[in-house]
């Protein structure tokens, strides 16, 4: 049966030797005719799978962040962009695979070869439109991890005092990376018998400290989160111990106070533009830290003291340099990876389409699955290898285009196979 491509194929006079200007025409039908069908079923299946998304992004950040429902909904401009940037390769993928495996299962493809068209005549929009989403969803990488997490970290900071409420009113603590505070009951807004532990950076002592009750305020001008303690006693680690009868002020950093604490300076935060910035000053940090190390262990040879090198402080310092290149390593990465998720795009239509042209399955659903098992099998997993192993340095940063090139290759021969048979 030839269905509708063929009868406006047709129509145009196909079965005749064609002129340049026929010629023309008919390429813009064929391609008019597929933009319309890929453009359905994108918008459709595009906009459902970013509103499940989103629902399961919001859902995951309100139960990790116990966030209270006044708060979620100003989640949803910052989950958008990482709903998007995981939805559109999907999307693209589904609309080749349910576009193109409707057209060949209904004989169009035959049609068209039939009458001297190439099928790499109606593969062209496919690969324009996924090129072009490609660009989008690197920028929509590039978003995501850059505004859209910083400003749903920015959603959970200033909702941070309801979150420490609603969680002592409920487990009796409330804790971060940075601090933890445990409590009687809670009475209202007053605290009553709170033990206050606070981990300061470095090597600073930790400080204990035990009161009757207290009160948690939020400084969003200031940026802190300022705990009023009565009748407290402060311990620090057991060496200075000091009573502070009637209101004594602690101040907390917001972003401390967090559980998610403070992440905008990892390299998968940063957006593109700051990237090169912060690896040029890691290269100026490990040259540094090199020098240094090279000083020392210069002067402890010098010296004779060569217990000094395998000291616990002397691997302290090496595995501080190790972190330092790992962060190296990690900013170097970062680039690649967002460019090779982006094109992913481009790389699951390349696949899709002709596979499934050659598949010949009006079930979109059977012709996606089978495209999107072997790119789930191969591809991902090369990707994931490829960054884990660039980010431990063991493996160039450029191999997380592995599995994209991979995919490219086998589109290639999908599409021969296609074209000629």
């Amino acid at each position: 049966m030839v269905a509708s491509l063929g009868r406006q194929v047709l129509s145009t006079g196909l079965d005749l030797p064609p002129r340049g200007g026929e010629t023309t025409n008919r390429m813009r039908i064929l391609t008019r005719y597929v933009v319309i069908e890929l453009g359905k079923v994108i918008l459709l299946s595009l906009t459902a799978l970013t509103l499940m998304m989103i629902i399961v992004g919001v859902a995951r950040e309100a139960i990790q962040q116990n966030l209270p429902p006044a708060q979620i909904f100003w989640l949803i401009p910052y989950i958008l962009p990482d709903a998007l940037r995981v939805a559109v390769p999907v999307t693209v993928l589904l609309a080749a695979t349910s576009v193109f495996g409707r057209m060949s299962g209904d004989n169009e493809v035959i049609a068209l070869k039939s009458l001297g068209i190439s099928p790499m005549t109606i593969l062209w929009p496919i690969l324009t439109l996924a090129f072009l989403l490609s660009l989008i969803t690197v920028w929509l990488n590039d978003l995501a991890v850059s505004w859209g997490r910083s400003g749903a970290q920015r959603v959970v900071i200033e909702a941070v005092e309801e979150i420490a409420y609603s969680m002592l009113r409920t487990q009796r603590c409330y804790s971060s990376s940075n601090f933890a505070i445990n409590v009687k009951r809670v009475e209202g807004r007053r605290l009553i018998r709170v033990t206050l532990s606070l981990k300061p950076p470095g090597n600073t002592p930790d400080i204990t400290i035990t009161a009757d009750q207290a009160e948690l305020r939020s400084d969003l001008g200031e940026g802190l989160l300022k705990i009023y303690l009565f009748n407290s006693t402060i311990d620090v680690e057991g060496q200075v111990t000091a009573q502070f009868p009637g209101w004594y002020e602690q101040e907390i950093p917001l972003p401390d106070a967090t559980q998610s604490g403070r992440s905008s300076s990892l390299p998968s935060r940063l957006a593109l533009r700051a990237i090169p910035k912060k690896r040029a000053e890691q290269k100026v940090v490990i040259e540094r830290a090199e020098q240094e190390l090279a000083a020392r262990a210069a002067y402890q040879m010098l010296c004779g003291d060569f217990d000094e090198l395998t000291s616990p402080t002397w691997e302290d310092t090496v595995l501080g340099l190790d972190a330092k290149w790992e962060m190296l390593h990690r900013l170097r990465t970062e680039p690649y990876r967002r460019w090779a998720a982006g094109f992913s795009c481009l790389c699951f239509a390349w696949v899709g389409a002709p596979m499934a042209i050659w598949l010949r399955n009006r079930d979109f659903l059977t012709s996606f699955f089978l495209c999107f098992l072997p790119i789930l099998i191969v591809y991902y997993p090369l990707l994931i290898y490829g960054v884990d192993g660039a980010k431990a340095g063991t493996i160039p940063p450029y191999s997380v285009w592995v599995g994209n090139i991979i995919l490219l290759g086998c589109g290639v021969y999908l599409a021969r196979k296609v074209v000629r048979y």
